[in-house]
């Protein structure tokens, strides 16, 4: 934010300047640094950065400063509030902040900054908007309609002071507030100069509009007190906007409706009292109304008063005149009607507001806790200065008196107190001149003579100087007297007395007080008979203004001041610009560089001795332990550190800069060490604790151990003991045996060895088959979740987009509600949804009680299914361990799927809640009937019950997927438990005693059964990862196709190079058909690739053409392979047979085939009503050809969207020079003679040839690629869509673009792209030229003429049916006629009523739209989604015979690859 003024040894000025940062941020400078008597020495400095920065003063900032400690933070206005707020809490006395700085410097705005902060740490919550804390905010913007006003140094300058008293109760929560006025201009009420303006709410009321027209109210200029300047508008501030909310603050006050119509009315009255002229009547020195027009206003005036007119002019145009003998009327002239008419409109302005503020917020007398805000007037310094400004300056001075006073001599009284070595620095006082202009009284005086009296008096005087050239002028010499010239203000006293004179008309007050007004008769009270007795009630404004500033400085002196410096950077009032000899000037006059000396020169830092000795004696804890002498320790502290020029007071240490920054830098460090050292003996205990406990777990885990593995060394010394004994025995028999006998015994023996050896490889096959299924299921999980994470999104995308289209829908439908046949078309609709929702919940009802039933079926199924493996796992648990965990984990396996069923059974059951919204929906259409009236409402909520029944649809249609994909797991589980028992029946014959020798050798054969591929002329996939049952193929079998095995294995990798070559080279077409997809598809149907349960072949095809997509020539690969993958999508589409997806890859038994007979009969239905199902099938097809379908699909909307996304970034650049004629083309087009109802013959300029280019270039790679014509029709609907939202956005927003001549040329570029879409054809070009409807509609508004004759209605519905009233109104208003100089519709200031009409009627249109709508965006949005289905591409692209397709040359060296050759069965 800013650096520290402190911090500067030198304080010289540049350096002061250099300071502060250079951003566009109120620039803050700290200049004292003492942490407990910082706020009561501080000056904060803002800079206006004219500009919006709401980044720095938002609820985070807040936040922030919420309770920091002050210094901590950067310095920001709020940590002088939260100071200020602090010390209130603490202390218990009550706080002011004065704002001060000149005109244009930001106090104003400060002040509310000031404030929303201390509603902010002082406010309640509370849900009403008629708070305490929000009254106290609102009073603000109150306050500036009515108090401020333009002047030539600032565009919202406060012309009164203000001092705003915000009052807290025992909690710290605001309970009221006050505010107190000084010094209003009354003046400018009547009377301002160019190119400044009246106080702004007149100008609120003059734009309000209806309120306006009730009030006979008009444009400014209309007025005499406003067009005395001709500034009537602010840059960048609306009147109507800030009316408005001058209306919501009254209503937030606490100020009812009916006051607020008689404070405007008032102001409305003080207006046309203003249009009130007078001539000269039939008698000497009177005056009579001039005209018929003054006559209005005056009828007007006594109207809006709610007053006698007669009475009113009688007031206006004589005086009453008080003698012995009675009463005498005085005729007045017209120069005194005119002063008399001009006091009573100061006067009755002069009491207006204030008092009732005061009333409504409401004062809290029991607060002995109060914060004052005083944002006064800044030092003034015109051409021309007056009385006001001679007060103004006077009250700038007792502020300044005020600041030097608590800033400079208290901190010298300080020093002298605490008794330090001090030399006394002199500092400029303003006393003197203060003495001199509470001395300047002269009331027998003239405006000639009081200049000379004063300079009488005042002779010598160092602060008063006579001007050369002037008699009645004089100089004052304030602040720093003559140190600096710019500080000499000269004034005028040419109305010096007569502004000081605050007279009251008592026949004014007597009008007024009569009011039938009970407001305006509130203004002005019944006078007492003593003061009625004369005309005129005389006072003075310097006294009663004098007496309000003492009163003020009796009220900042009973507080603790906090002084807030505003800077106005820059005389221009703009951003990034800083003067830096006006930002020194306004220093100096602040008193701030005299209090950057003095703060330099002494020592900005001081703590008590205790608070000193409790943050710092950690520093040096030896010292304290031997002494309690606090002054002491301070000391050798301070000598320990080795900081010199330091002062040691009577209670008190005194500091210089950047010393405390040394003790707290060494505090840090003691406070560091002594958290190191505690974090080492706790992380030592930790570690010591851990190890403990670890090794006692360690010695008793040995234990165990060394246990077991003693009983596991003494079983087995026992076994070979008594295989010993058995030995000797048996050998003393077998050396009985012939050699026969002994040859059958080693026989038996090896036979042993290898089943054991056998066996054990078949465990370890079989624990690596464990592991794979494992990962399998695994590796699903991950996928599995990974799809659904993508189909939330998804879905989450298609509700976004759903809900604009049923925005989109909502408009269309409100505006055919305005027809009469509309509520028919409604009702009738609904009622077709209606019966399509009920049919829909039936067959819901349907599918889910066939789904009941197939679960049950197979719940049984599974039940008995797993009681039979419970008892064969029984049975071969005596064989091994392993294989009964594995059916252990099989069995919970068995038992998730079971709970996973369960699961889905209530989700499935969430079907009822559609009921009852069918119901609801039923109810809805019976109160449509029987309430037209309210048809919009009612409509509006069946539109999202409707939208919430699809969505649970959809959602209900997942869910039967879901459960169908669980069905074909559940299928394949069954089938693996199948075949797992199958094995283990197999093991448990080959383990049998009853085994001979041909049984060893069998599961010797069996393990080389897996790597024995099928025979080439079986019905098997070569790409299909062979099963358990698969590979128990017979032994013959396996021993005599060894040498087969091989050439499959290359036949394998000889096809993939077929596929690769196929994808990777541009093969071409031959009769319009794709020669690649047509290879491919052969290729993958000889293979049988579609009825393979497990292969790899499809992902090898889509990754295949993703990277020839991203490496090849995106214009040529684009259009190919949309030509390719559409023609082979088309082929799987109409040749394959979904219902296989349901089936059992092999039927073990008549049951097994009994249910999946009943599932895929129940489920099918489901999948035809959401399109899976075809008319015609001639194969049957697994789930990875039904998955690959799917993923070709995704791959034809990429390819799609990808040229999409293409031609948009090629063509953007070309609308972009379209859109604007160029501009010799626009002055001959200026110069060219027409008729007004002919139609501009331009001749398009090149950029319309190159688009044009452009389109005949896409028709020819998209032609050439032999893309389907439905493609292309898609295609270019969609870039005719795009030109369309680019021309009518760019349009819209550029105002150059809005004229006639450019209306022409863009409508002879229309009318080249209506005549290509003629020429391509309604084939290729479909819908183009409806798409751009909008364009054509805009353009065709600019070029017409008479435009200010066409009512609202004739241009919706026959000019421009496609646009909305937003669009037609932003039109409207940037519309401008280079070539004819006629009127748009939205020229407000022509003299036509149609023209009006059709402006307020748009107007009004919009506000109800901006209530209605959150969206009120004019720009058409971009369609980014995929403008067709698979079943659309299903319907439109022709059928392809693969058939007659030719072996290409580059496939002709494969011998795999011949049966291209024939023709495909």
């Amino acid at each position: 934010m800013a650096k520290h003024s402190v911090g500067l040894y030198h304080p010289h000025h540049s350096l002061i300047i250099q300071n502060p940062d250079k951003r566009e941020s109120r620039l803050l400078c700290q200049l004292l640094t003492d942490d407990k008597s910082l706020r009561k020495r501080s000056i904060l400095i803002a800079v206006n950065p004219f500009t919006k920065l709401p980044h720095l003063y938002n609820v985070h900032m807040m936040e922030q400063y919420k309770g920091a400690p002050f210094g901590d933070l950067s310095p920001h206005v709020f940590a002088v509030a939260d100071a200020s707020y602090r010390a209130m809490m603490s202390e218990g006395q009550s706080q002011s902040i004065l704002v001060s700085g000149e005109s244009g410097a930001g106090k104003t705005e400060t002040t509310k900054l000031i404030m929303q902060y201390l509603t902010y740490v002082g406010g309640r919550a509370a849900s009403d908007d008629r708070t305490v804390e929000q009254q106290v905010l609102e009073s603000n913007p109150l306050l500036e309609a009515f108090g401020n006003a333009r002047t030539v140094r600032n565009d919202n300058s406060s012309r009164f002071g203000k001092f705003v008293e915000i009052q807290f109760d025992a909690n710290g929560r605001i309970s009221g507030a006050a505010i107190r006025t000084y010094l209003l201009e009354r003046s400018r009420v009547v009377q301002i100069t160019d190119p400044e303006r009246n106080y702004h709410c007149f100008y609120q009321l003059c734009a309000s509009g209806r309120d306006a027209e009730n009030y006979k109210l008009g444009h400014p200029s209309n007025f005499h007190y406003l067009n005395q300047s001709k500034v009537y508008e602010l840059d960048g501030v609306s009147s109507a906007e800030e009316y408005i909310k001058t209306r919501r603050a009254m209503d937030i006050v606490g100020i009812t409706n009916e006051e607020q119509e008689a404070i405007f009315r008032t102001l409305a009255a003080i207006l046309h009292l203003g249009n009130i002229e007078f001539s000269p009547g039939k008698e000497h020195d009177s005056s009579v109304i001039k005209d018929q027009k003054s006559n209005f206003h005056l009828q007007v005036a006594a109207n809006l008063f709610m007053c006698d007119v007669i009475l009113l002019l009688a007031t206006i145009c004589t005086r009453s005149i008080q003698t012995r003998e009675g009463t005498i009327v005085k005729a007045l002239d017209c120069n005194a009607a005119v002063a008399s008419r001009d006091a009573l409109a100061k006067t009755v302005y002069a009491r207006l507001l204030v008092e009732k503020i005061n009333r409504s917020v409401g004062q809290d007398h029991d607060s002995r806790k109060q914060i004052g805000v005083l944002d006064i007037y800044g030092f003034e310094c015109f051409k021309n200065n007056s009385f006001e400004q001679f007060c103004i300056n006077f009250a700038n001075e007792k502020l300044q008196q005020h600041f030097n006073e608590h800033v400079f001599k208290m901190e010298q009284e300080e020093y002298r107190k605490e008794e330090i070595n001090w030399s006394y620095i002199e500092f400029i006082d303003n006393q003197d001149v203060l003495d001199l202009i509470e001395k300047v009284m002269f009331p027998k005086s003239t405006h000639e003579t009081f200049s000379n009296k004063l300079f009488q008096n005042f002779r010598g005087h160092p602060r008063l100087n006579k001007e050369k050239f002037s008699e009645t002028d004089f100089t004052i010499s304030h602040y720093a007297g003559k140190a600096c010239h710019m500080l000499l203000v000269t004034y005028k006293t040419n109305s010096f007395l007569e502004k000081n004179r605050d007279y009251i008309v008592v026949e004014h007050c007597n009008l007024l007080s009569s009011s039938k007004c009970p407001f305006v008769a509130g203004l002005f009270p019944s006078l007492p008979e003593e003061s009625s007795r004369s005309s005129y009630k005389f006072s003075s404004v310097a006294s009663r203004f004098k007496q309000q500033l003492q009163a003020l400085m009796e009220t900042l002196s009973s507080t603790e001041p906090h002084y807030v410096r505003c800077v106005k950077p820059n005389s221009l009032n703009r951003p990034h610009k800083f003067e830096n000899q006006s930002i020194l000037h306004q220093l100096r006059c602040g008193g701030v560089l005299e209090a950057v000396r003095i703060s330099l020169a002494g020592y900005p830092t001081r703590k008590t001795y205790d608070e000193f000795v409790d943050r710092f004696g950690l520093i040096a804890m030896e010292i304290m332990d031997g002494s309690y002498d606090e002054k002491y320790i301070t000391e050798k502290i301070l000598q320990k550190l080795r900081l010199e020029n330091f002062q040691l007071g009577r209670t008190k240490v005194f500091l210089r800069a950047g010393q405390i920054g040394v003790l707290d830098s060494r505090r840090a460090e003691v406070l560091d060490s002594a958290a190191k050292r505690i974090q080492s003996r706790l992380r030592t205990f930790i570690a010591r604790r851990s190890f403990i406990s670890s090794r006692e777990a360690a010695v008793s885990l040995q234990a165990y151990c060394r246990g077991h593995l003693s009983r596991n060394m003494y079983a087995a010394k026992r076994e070979a003991a008594a295989a010993i004994s058995i030995q000797k025995y048996t050998r003393r028999w077998l050396l009985r045996r012939a050699y026969r006998t002994l040859y059958i015994s080693c026989t038996l023996i090896q036979a042993g060895i290898r089943g054991f050896s056998t066996r054990q490889r078949f465990l370890h096959r079989k624990e690596y088959k464990a592991a794979t299924l494992i990962q399998a299921q695994w590796r699903t999980y991950k996928v599995r979740n990974a799809f659904r994470h993508r189909q939330t999104s998804i879905v989450a995308v298609q509700c976004l987009w759903r809900r604009k289209l049923a925005r989109r829908e909502l408009r269309r439908l409100k505006k055919e509600a305005n027809e009469t046949g509309a509520l028919r078309m409604a009702k009738t609709k609904l009622e077709r949804q209606l019966e399509d929702l009920t049919w829909r919940l039936q067959l819901e009802k349907k599918l889910r009680v066939s789904n009941e039933e197939a679960k049950v079926v197979e719940i049984s199924k599974l039940q008995k299914t797993m009681e039979s493996l419970i008892l064969e796992l029984d049975a071969a648990k005596l064989a091994t361990l392993n294989e009964c965990n594995k059916n252990t984990v099989l069995q919970s396996q068995l038992e998730l799927s079971v709970k996973e069923k369960s699961a889905l059974e209530r989700k499935v059951a969430a079907v009822a809640d559609i009921r009852s919204e069918n119901a609801f929906l039923k109810s809805s259409l019976i109160n449509l009937e029987e309430k037209n009236s309210a048809f919009e409402r009612e409509h509006t909520k069946l539109v999202e019950d409707r939208n919430d029944t699809v969505e649970k649809l959809r959602e209900v249609e997942e869910t039967c997927s879901q459960l169908q994909q669980k069905l074909k797991s559940l299928e394949e589980k069954l089938s693996n438990l199948e075949d797992e028992n199958h094995v283990l029946r197999q093991k448990t014959l080959s383990v049998s005693p009853k085994s001979n020798r041909p049984g060893f050798a069998k599961p010797f054969l069996e393990k080389f059964s897996g790597v024995l591929a099928l025979p080439y002329t079986d019905r098997k996939s070569a790409f299909e990862t062979p099963t358990p049952t698969k590979s128990l193929a017979p032994i013959s079998h396996g021993l005599s196709d060894s040498r087969r095995s091989k050439l499959t294995i290359e036949r394998h990798q000889e096809s993939y190079e077929i596929l690769s070559r196929c994808i990777k080279e541009d093969l071409g077409f031959k009769n319009g058909k794709p020669v690649a997809a047509c290879v491919i598809y052969k290729c993958l149907l000889h293979w049988h690739a579609f009825e393979s349960e497990r292969t790899a072949i499809f992902d090898y095809i889509i990754e295949g053409i993703n990277d020839v997509l991203k490496v090849g020539d995106e214009d040529a690969a684009l259009p190919y392979w949309l030509s390719n993958a559409s023609a082979l999508l088309c082929l799987l589409q109409r040749n394959l047979r979904s219902n296989g997806f349901f089936t059992a890859t092999s039927q073990r038994s008549a049951g097994a085939s009994g249910v999946n007979g009943r599932v895929g009969q129940g489920l099918k239905s489901p999948f035809k009503y959401i399109g899976f199902e075809d008319g015609s099938s001639h194969m049957e097809a697994r789930y990875p050809a039904i998955l690959f379908k799917q993923q070709l699909t995704a791959c034809v909307e990429k390819i799609f969207g990808l040229i999409r996304d293409n031609l948009k970034k090629e063509i953007s650049p070309l609308l972009g020079l379209c859109i604007q004629a160029p501009k010799n083309q626009r002055v001959h087009g200026g110069k060219s003679s027409r008729s007004p109802g002919g139609v501009p013959q331009l001749s398009p300029s090149s950029q319309w040839d190159s688009i044009i280019q452009f389109l005949d270039s896409l028709m020819s790679r998209l032609r050439g690629n032999h893309v389907p014509s439905f493609f292309i029709r898609k295609l270019t609907t969609q870039v005719f869509s795009f030109i369309n939202i680019s021309l009518f956005n760019s349009l819209l927003l550029r105002r150059e673009c809005c004229t006639f001549s450019n209306g022409e040329y863009v409508k002879s570029g229309l009318a080249e792209l209506e005549k290509w879409i003629v020429n391509a054809k309604e084939e290729f070009a479909g819908t183009s030229w409806h798409e751009l409807n909008y364009i054509r509609q805009a353009v065709g508004f600019l070029v017409i003429h008479q435009k200010r004759r066409k009512s609202l209605e004739e241009i919706r519905q026959d000019l421009c049916p496609a646009l909305t009233v937003r669009q037609i109104y932003r039109i409207s208003t940037m519309y401008w006629d280079d070539k004819y100089g006629t009127q748009s519709v939205s020229n407000e200031a022509s003299s036509l009523l149609l023209s009006c009409l059709v402006v307020s009627e748009m107007r009004e249109i919009l506000n109800k739209d901006t209530q209605n709508l959150t969206s009120n965006s004019f720009l058409l949005d971009d369609d980014l989604s995929i403008p067709f289905s698979t079943e659309d591409v299903y319907m439109a692209i022709p059928a392809i015979d693969p058939s007659d397709i030719e072996l290409p040359t580059i496939l002709s060296e494969y011998p795999s690859a011949q049966f291209l050759i024939l023709p495909s069965k």
